[in-house]
């Protein structure tokens, strides 16, 4: 049985509670209240007519974004009249679901119909679009994303002198060469050097990640299958070229280890193709591999992925020698015998001096 004292004390303790959930619900309110508002504030305003007024602006749709945020984002930008016009267009929409994520160019002043028909279709996005071919090199890449996203190639480079800032792992040594993932990327209107540069840097980890090989092994990896990417164009080939690497690092007799690979000395000279020049040979730089034996101190370019699965796990041969015969066809020659090799070295000199165009390139 409660005495007085007791049934009082529950009583307080009620009120206090009341007090608390009451407290609550009020302070909800001040968070759910504005949003209502706005929509019951514009439920009753007219449409937009057309397809707009002409005035483009670009919106942006984050990831995750439900058909409210959407409405929200549009009637802040003036695309359309009220977010409620949009909710009821989006939901009209059997399409409207597919919307994806992105910026956008669309008018001011839209039909709620327009807007979610003009965010479906594709020739409204206002992203960037920067492919990055295989093999490129660091430089060449720093070049085309100043040209494509209208940035001073002086940003580019000085964004990529600060690799900490880009996610580049500890075992790059602080050199992006190699770890920029050639693909197609997608960049907002404005983004920033250091942002477009680890967008590339984050893909590049990604892919090694799913490789499932150990992290101390990714550099050595890398510079194998920058290698392997700039002497042949053909990924049959892929494989083969990395065993030849691999036998030759093994070698102990005449070459003693150097890999005398031609895209070496030429992005040790600053080139990015072509045959070299006896001057080239001659340069004494650590990325001349008839110099200096075992791997150049980094990788030469950024290789695809395809590149660097057959750099991990090449075929079994005794190949020691190869040489492309044909830059039109990529005929490649392999062999573990140096006559025979120098036979196939001559029938692509023979080749070379039959197709001028080819040294002009």
């Amino acid at each position: 049985m409660k005495t007085k004292n007791s049934a009082s004390r529950g009583n307080f303790r009620t009120a206090i509670i009341l007090c608390i959930v009451t407290a609550l619900v009020v302070c909800g309110a001040v968070v759910v209240l504005p949003k209502a508002r706005d929509f019951i504030a514009n439920r009753n305003i007219p449409d937009y007519e057309g397809s707009g007024n002409g005035e483009v602006v670009v919106v942006n749709i984050p990831e995750g974004s439900l058909g409210a945020d959407i409405a929200n984002i549009l009637y802040k930008e003036d695309v359309v009249a009220s977010q409620m016009a949009f909710i009821k267009a989006f939901n009209k929409n059997p399409k409207a679901g597919s919307i994806q994520a992105g910026s956008y160019k669309l008018q001011k002043k839209m039909s709620a119909a327009n807007a979610v028909a003009a965010l479906l279709a594709p020739a409204n996005r206002a992203e960037l679009t920067v492919t990055i071919p295989e093999g490129f090199t660091a430089q060449q890449i720093y070049e085309r994303l100043a040209n494509v996203l209208s940035l001073p190639l002086e940003e580019i480079k000085a964004a990529a002198a600060d690799p900490a800032a880009l996610g580049l792992p500890k075992e790059a040594g602080g050199n992006l060469e190699g770890w920029l993932a050639p693909k197609t990327y997608e960049y907002a209107p404005g983004t920033t050097a250091q942002a477009a540069l680890s967008q590339l840097v984050k893909e590049r980890i990604k892919e090694m990640q799913s490789l499932g090989v150990p992290k101390d092994s990714w550099q050595n990896y890398l510079v194998i299958a920058s290698i392997v990417e700039r002497e042949v164009n053909w990924p049959e080939h892929y494989g083969k070229v990395a065993r030849v690497i691999e036998n030759r690092l093994a070698l102990s007799g005449e070459a003693h280890g150097c890999l005398q690979m031609d895209s070496t000395v030429l992005y040790g000279v600053g080139k990015s193709g072509g045959v070299p020049t006896q001057s080239d040979l001659e340069s004494d730089n650590p990325y001349n591999t008839y110099k200096h034996p075992g791997l150049p101190p980094a990788p030469i370019s950024n290789p695809s992925i395809s590149a660097i699965k057959a750099t991990i796990n090449p075929p079994a041969g005794n190949w020691i020698y190869f040489v492309t015969v044909n830059l039109h066809t990529g005929e490649t020659k392999f062999t573990d015998n140096l006559e025979e090799h120098n036979k196939n070295v001559q029938e692509f000199r023979k080749w070379f001096e039959n197709n001028n165009d080819e040294k002009s390139k």
